[in-house]
Formats: structure tokens, sequence, C-alpha cells
């Protein structure tokens, strides 16, 4: 049995630490050598902030009573010593809940009142109105406190049929997902919409957040929840129940909100908790055994997922083997075998992923600081030779060659407009990629969807307002994927220009890719998708539903879309920093040049020792190149094998 998913956890949040603060002594050491400027330093800064902030996000899904707050407590908080999550018969999770760590944020729950959805701001929009939220902080070293505020989660009201309706609890044409009214006629809603649980356990505090979600009819009234955060979660773990089966409305979930497409379901985990109903004395153990591995095998076969990926647990056992120390109750359980699922599926996947965003970026900060030290190994040979020409020369030579330098200066110096004019036409093409990428741009290319959606009624025609609409937004992350090439284009002439003009050494880099961009618009469009057939009809016509739905969709698009601008920045950023290193390499030459011809008029020795300090410098250069590779070679090297012997032997490296 491999690691647990709390070990492996652990490991991850190390690694990521030693990573971090190797590229903070990259960086140092860069400052220090004068090798650091605006483009590297912002690169390194997001290198370092992406490793050391990395967020993991699992989402549990399952319709109520599955015993998915019991498999959270069991997985992350046995080591409390009790139920930290409301977990007991019934329902108990009632809001969205997320629980993670900010440091700046005290320990606390807040919750947002269920009013909030009678407006039209999305949960990104209150989460920038901390006042409305409701708090309770937190006694991080008291555990039954911890429990006793968390119970708040499980919070409900009663409200009226009008009341529900415009809350989005109610649906007259939707019965069968309509809770029961009372004598009184009145329904149960939850008492908050969504809830946050910043807390400092040590899985959260090295970057694990966990979506805790309520039932289908809670799920299906808050858009931004099935089609922002369970979409973005690098994992879902949905939860059926050993002694029910596949349910019709366990696969109304999953047909609606997680089976989106086959490359996500490497990210879904299906869990057939409660295995301990189907213990029975009557039955022997191998009986009871092929009861559970039938289950599993209708369940993935109903789910169209591999069998491999359904798993079969009983939570409350494995919390309580966890709790009394009991190794043969706790393999019994299950959850071992889950843990082992959750750590090598997601711990694997994020560290393949940081390990190659950090490896590429650090390569090219290496090509780049490399080329500087190029740039000053070959100044410093030219030098070299102008030196040594002077040997025995008289003082007009030495004359001479001064004027020639400086001509050569002046004529650099002519030189620099040409380049302020390459640079003006390249911020203007730049700004015209970030208007297309920016709000203004987006909200038009919304309208017309929005509309559509927010009309009274029924709307038939809205599935195809919204594929136009994507066809749109496609058609813009194309536009500045053309702009950027436009632009690469431009740079690689001018470059190829100076180049030969000054003996540069200027490589344009490839030009921006964009593309996975345009696959997360893809991944948006399906998840929207399910909301637009006939199923959700009924909803739809609902304005206030639709107006969440849009501005949900808006929100995520924003983000896609200052992605792609940030990106396309930065990668403006490096291609004009090499230029920009050139240029102050090319005035510290000309500096230095002058200074020595000043020294060699001054004094009969000033050759000598400048040819000394020379070799010095260039005995200097090497120096800097072997330690420039020693502090990137961790960083760009990949890992041997994907275990937890080969990233601890990585980490004493």
């Amino acid at each position: 049995m491999g690691p647990s998913f709390n070990e492996q956890f652990d490991q991850h949040g190390v690694w990521r630490r030693e990573f971090a603060q190797q590229l903070k002594r990259l960086g140092d050491w860069m400052s220090s050598h004068d090798l650091m400027d605006s483009a590297v330093r912002e690169r390194l800064h997001r290198l370092e902030e992406q490793v050391r902030s990395d967020k993991v996000m699992v989402a549990f899904v399952a319709e109520f009573s599955r015993g998915k707050s019991e498999l959270i407590n069991a997985i992350f908080f046995a080591d409390y010593g009790r139920r930290i999550m409301p977990a007991s018969a019934g329902r108990t999770t009632m809001c969205p809940t997320e629980l993670g760590y900010e440091a700046n944020v005290p320990p606390s729950l807040r919750l947002l009142p269920i009013e909030t959805r009678l407006q039209v701001q999305s949960l990104a929009e209150w989460r920038m109105k901390p006042e409305r939220w409701h708090e309770i902080r937190l006694d991080v070293g008291n555990a039954d406190q911890i429990a006793k505020a968390l119970e708040k989660v499980a919070e409900v009201r009663k409200v009226s049929l009008d009341n529900a309706r415009a809350l989005g609890f109610w649906h007259d044409d939707l019965v069968d997902e309509n809770p029961v009214p009372d004598a009184h006629g009145m329904v149960e809603v939850p008492m908050w919409r969504h809830a946050i649980i910043n807390i400092p356990h040590p899985l959260l505090k090295q970057g694990l957040v966990i979506l805790d979600t309520p039932g289908l009819n809670a799920v299906g009234a808050e858009p931004e929840l099935t089609v922002n955060l369970i979409p973005q979660a690098h994992a879902v773990v949905f939860i059926l129940s050993a002694d029910t089966g596949v349910t019709r409305s366990d696969l109304s979930i999953w047909r609606e909100h997680l089976a989106i497409s086959a490359d996500s379901m490497d990210a879904r985990l299906v869990v057939l908790n409660k295995i301990d109903t189907l213990w029975d004395t009557l039955n022997s153990a191998e009986q009871v055994q092929a009861q559970i591995e039938r289950q599993c095998q209708t369940s993935a076969e109903m789910l169209g997922v591999p069998l491999e990926r359904v798993v079969p647990v009983s939570a409350q056992k494995g919390l309580v083997a966890k709790i009394t120390a009991d190794d043969l109750l706790l393999e019994t359980s299950g959850l071992p075998v889950l843990e082992e699922a959750l750590a090598k599926g997601i711990m694997g996947q994020r560290q393949s992923i940081l390990r190659s965003a950090v490896a590429h970026g650090v390569a090219n900060l290496r090509t780049e600081t490399s080329r500087v030290i190029n740039i000053r190994r070959r100044d410093l040979d030219d030098q070299m030779a102008e030196l040594r020409s002077l040997r025995g020369k008289n003082a007009s030579v030495i004359e001479s060659m001064r004027q020639r330098i400086e001509q050569e200066q002046r004529e650099f110096d002519l030189s620099t407009s040409k380049i302020q004019a390459v640079r003006a036409v390249h911020l203007k093409l730049l700004r015209d990629v970030f208007q297309q990428l920016g709000a203004k741009s987006l909200k038009g290319e919304l309208s017309e969807l929005a509309q559509t959606l927010q009309q009274k009624g029924l709307k038939l025609g809205v599935k195809k307002i919204y594929v136009q609409t994507f066809d749109k937004l496609r058609s813009t992350m194309d536009k500045a994927q053309a702009s950027g090439t436009e632009i690469q284009a431009m740079l690689g002439g001018t470059f190829r220009q100076l180049n030969a003009e000054f003996g540069f050494s200027l490589q344009v880099p490839p030009p921006p890719q964009l593309e996975h961009f345009t696959h997360d618009l893809h991944q948006i469009e399906q998840s929207h998708l399910q909301y637009l057939g006939m199923g959700n009809a009924l909803k739809l016509a609902q304005p206030e539903f639709a107006e969440r739905l849009v501005r949900a969709l808006a929100m995520r698009l924003r983000t896609v879309y200052e992605s792609a601008a940030n990106d396309l920045e930065l990668w403006s950023k490096s291609a004009t920093a090499q230029l920009d290193a050139q240029l102050r390499e090319r005035r510290r030459s000309f500096a230095r040049r002058m200074e020595a011809v000043d020294r060699i008029q001054q004094a009969a020795s000033g050759l000598v020792e400048r040819i000394s300090e020379i070799e010095a410098g260039e005995e200097e250069l090497g120096q800097l190149e072997q330690k420039l590779h020693e502090l990137t070679s961790k960083l760009v090297a990949p890992p041997a094998v994907e275990t937890l012997d080969a990233d601890k032997q990585l980490l004493s490296a």
C-alpha cells in the first residue's frame, strides 16, 4: 500500500517549499551579479508564487445522505479525534462549503445569507464584500468549538412557496425536485448560500482546498457552483451509497454536472460508500465481497466509468478505525485504497504540472541569462583584441582609437530612435490585443446571449445563440494568437537588422501559444451547455436563474481572457528584455572601452593592468556560467520515477 493522501500531500508541500526556495536562491544570485532585469524578475516572481501558493481543490459531490461529510472527516480530520464536519442521519451540509486556509484571514467560518440569491451579484462578487458575510471566529485549539461552529452549515429555515420560488428552491413544473411542504404550506431551504471555513489545518495550510457540496436541489440552483467551482476542481469525488447503488437523483447529478467530457474522467473518482451496511453476519465474507463487487460493477456501467475508478469504502468505519488506531478495521473499511487513489491521481498530476511549468520557465531564464553572459564575454574579447593592438603604439594612435570609440557610440545612440519607433509599433499592436481581450470586448460578445437569456418565458433558441457566442469567443482568441504571431514576426525582422548592424545576438522567442485558452473555452462551453437542454428549459424560464447563469459565465470567461492577456504581456516582456539587456551591455562596453583608453593615456602601466583585469573578468564569467547551470539544473531536471522515495531523494539532493 502506498502513502496515504495526507502523507502524499504533506510530501507535496515539502517539495513545493524546497522548489520555491531554490527559485529564490536563483533570483538572489542573479540580482547580486547584475543579471536581473524587470522581465526576468517578474518571471521568477510568478514561478515562485505559482509554486508557493499552488492550490489543489478536491470537490466532494453527492446527493443527500450518502456519507459525504463523514468521508471528509475520515480522510482529512481524523487527527482531531472526533467529527469536525457535521455528519449525522439525514441532510447535513445544506450549502456549498469551502475549506481552505489564507494566512491573512483569521480562523473563522464565514456564511453568506441565502437572501443574497435575490440579488444579481455572483458568488465571486460577494466574496469581495466581507461585510455581507456572517462571521464566526474559530478556536483552533478547541476541536469541540470548531465542530459546534460548523454545525451552522446544516441550518435551514422555513419559507413560503413564493419565497422558495424566488430563491430558486421551488419550481412549479419540476415537482420531483421540490421540497415537501409542511402542514402550513412552508418548505425548508438552506439558511446560508455559501460557507467558507478558514482554518490552519496542516493540509489546508499547504494549499489543499476542499469543496463540500449539498445535494441535487441545492447544486442545481447555484449555477456558479456547477459551472465554475466544480469544473475547476483538480479532482471530483462522487459518492454513492452501497445499499442503494446509483439512484435516479445520483444519475441526474452525474449526467448534468459531472460527466462533461471523456478527458475529464481522469479527474473523476466514484466512491461506493457505506459498504458496512452490506456486512451481514448471515453471509460469509466471500458473499459480502461478491455483493460489493457487483455493486461496483453496476455503478461503473451506469455511470460509464472504468471499474477501477469505483472505490468501495466505509467512511464511518474508517473514521472510527483511525481514531481508535484499529489497523484491521481501517484496512477492511477500504479507506487506505481510496486515499492512495487520491494521492496518486491528484498529487501526481499537480506535481507533474508544476514541474513542467517551472522547468519550462527556468530553461528560458537560463537561456536568456547565458546569452547575457556570452554578450559580456564577447565584449571582453573585443576589448582584449583592441587593447593588445595598442601595445607599443604612440599617443596619436591611442587618441585615434578614442575618437573611433566616440564615433561608434554616437552612431549607436542615433540608432536608438529607430529602436524606439519599433517599440511604439510593438506597444500599439499589444494594446490592440489587450483591447480584444478586455472586459468591454467580452461584455459585447456576451450581450446577445445575455439578452436572450433574460427574455421572459421559454428560451427555445438560446442554444443556437450560445454556440454562436462561443464561436465569437474562439475567434477572438484566434485573433489574439494571430496578433501575437504578427508581433513576433515584426520583432524577428528588427532583431535580424540589429544583429547585422551592431553585432547583437538577439533571438526572438517562438510566438506566444494560446491554444490552451481555446481549450479552456471549450471546457466552459461544455460545462454550461448542460443548462440549455430541454431538461433545464423551465429553470431558464426564470429570469433570476438565467441572470445568475450568465453572470457566472461572464466571471469564468473574464478569468480566461485576463490569463491570456497576462501570458501575452509576459511573452512580450521576455521578447524585449533581451534587447534591453544587450543595449545596456553595449553602453557599458563603450564606457569600459573609454575608461581603458583614458587609463592607458594617463599611465604606461594602464594597458597591462587593463589586460589583466579583462583576463580576470573572463575567468569570472566562466564561474558565473557554471554557477547558473548548478542553480538551475535541479529546477529543470525531470523526476526519474514518480514515487515517494524518488521525491525524498530529490529533496535531500
